[in-house]
């Protein structure tokens, strides 16, 4: 959307009405006049801001002036007319959670980075990964001929295999 941009200066003084007493009053209804007007226009009020202006004292001289502006805005006609509002597509589907639907409809687990890093670190208790002593009773790995007795020496103890 474009917008045409109004700035006029704030009111100095206060206008006299009727009912309005103070001088306080008389300058915000001055403001509310300046407001209204330019409202009944089709300008929408934005802000007020003071801006230094930079202006000829005597003959050579310069000198540096606050100025209290109001900013007005009011959309280009041409592109009010224009202007036709459209809905948005609908969202697409996440390829991530179609994957996931199609996992539970199979019945297949979906591997999560959890699971995955949970798999890892207990991967010495696979089969296969076992360490010595790690053995169950009648497992076939054991070997009943051998014997684990050493002699007093600290030798192990000599097996018929190896003799």
């Amino acid at each position: 959307m474009r917008y045409d941009y109004k700035v006029v200066p704030a009111p100095e003084r206060g206008l006299k009405a009727r009912g309005v007493k103070s001088a306080e009053a008389r300058f915000a209804f001055a403001l509310e006049q300046v407001m209204n007007d330019l409202a009944g226009e089709g300008w929408e009020y934005q802000r007020a801001e003071t801006l230094p202006s930079e202006e000829r004292q005597g003959l050579s001289g310069k000198q540096v002036v606050y100025r209290n502006l109001l900013v007005f805005r009011r959309a280009r006609e041409d592109e009010v007319e224009a202007y036709e509002p459209r809905l948005l597509d609908p969202p697409k589907e996440i390829p991530v959670l179609d994957a996931a639907r199609v996992a539970r409809a199979d019945r297949t687990p979906v591997m999560t980075r959890d699971a995955k890093t949970r798999d890892e670190k207990a991967g010495d208790e696979k089969p296969g990964n076992e360490k010595p002593g790690d053995e169950e009773p009648g497992d076939a790995t054991t070997d009943d001929t051998s014997t684990d007795e050493k002699d007093p020496a600290g030798a192990p103890a000599t097996t018929p295999r190896d003799a």
